[in-house]
C-alpha cells in the first residue's frame, strides 16, 4: 500500500529546540491517523513538519511523494496541494466571502480556467453541505459553519491526506459530532487519509483508527 506519509529516524524540531527524536511513522492511503499526548509535546511540531513549515532536522521523511530532506522553497505550494489542512481556529481570512476564501486557494494553487474553478467552489460546497453560503462572509457563520468552510477549503485539490489539528477544539459537543462525522464520510467515500491531532480520547472509541501517541520526547504507535 503506498504511504503519503513516512518517517524514518526523523528528529522534530520547534524553534531551536527537537521535541521528538527518531519519529518512526507511515500514513498510508485511505488510513484514519491520530496523534495524541499532552500539550507540549510536540503533536502540532510534527503538523508543521509533515507541511513543511518546519525543516526536518534529522532523519528520513516523505510527505505525498516530496522528500522533506531536499524539498525546495519553490516545490513547497505543489506539496501543500496535495495536502488538505484544517486547524483548530479556522484560519478563513476574513475580509472576503467564502466564496472569495475558496478562490484564492484555487488561484495560489495554480488554477486558471474561471469556469473550473466556479464549478470545484460548488463541489466543495456542496460536499459540506454549505451550498448555500458562497456569498456569506466567515463572521457571519457560527463556529460549526466556520469549519466546514476550511473542510471544504482542505478538499479543493482533492488531497492525498487531510492534516486536521484539534480540528472540533473550539467547538460545542453537538457541532463537533458533525464536524467528526463530516471527515470520516471523506476518509471512507473518497479514501483520503486523515491525520488527526487531538486530545479527546472519546473520538478515538467513537471513530477507531492507529495511534501516536507524544511522549518523553518520542512519538510511537500505541
Amino acid at each position: 500500500m503506498k504511504n503519503v506519509i513516512f518517517f524514518k529516524g526523523a528528529d522534530i524540531t520547534s524553534g531551536e529546540s527537537i521535541v521528538v527524536y527518531g519519529m518512526n511513522m507511515e500514513v498510508h492511503e485511505g488510513d484514519l491517523v491520530y496523534i495524541v499526548g499532552k500539550v507540549g509535546t510536540g503533536k502540532t511540531s510534527i503538523i508543521r513538519t509533515i507541511i513543511a513549515e518546519n525543516p526536518l532536522s534529522r532523519g528520513e521523511g516523505e510527505v505525498c511523494g516530496y522528500n522533506l530532506s531536499k524539498l525546495r522553497s519553490r516545490d513547497i505550494p505543489m506539496l501543500r496541494r496535495k495536502l488538505g489542512v484544517v486547524f483548530q481556529d479556522f484560519q478563513l481570512l476574513m475580509d472576503r466571502s467564502v466564496e472569495a476564501n475558496l478562490d484564492f486557494v484555487l488561484r495560489s494553487t495554480g488554477w486558471k480556467d474561471r469556469e473550473a474553478m466556479d464549478k470545484r467552489i460548488t463541489e466543495v460546497l456542496e460536499a459540506v453541505g454549505m451550498q448555500t453560503k458562497a456569498h456569506k462572509m466567515p463572521h457571519q457563520l457560527s463556529g460549526g459553519e466556520q469549519q466546514r468552510i476550511a473542510i471544504a477549503r482542505a478538499i479543493l485539490n482533492a488531497p492525498e491526506v487531510i492534516i486536521a489539528d484539534e480540528p472540533t477544539g473550539n467547538l460545542d459537543a453537538e457541532t463537533a459530532e458533525g464536524i467528526l462525522q463530516l471527515l470520516m464520510s471523506i476518509n471512507k467515500e473518497r479514501g483520503t487519509a486523515i491525520v488527526m491531532v487531538t486530545h479527546n480520547r472519546s473520538i478515538l472509541d467513537r471513530y477507531p483508527g492507529r495511534i501516536f501517541e507524544t511522549k518523553d520526547e518520542t512519538c510511537k504507535e500505541i
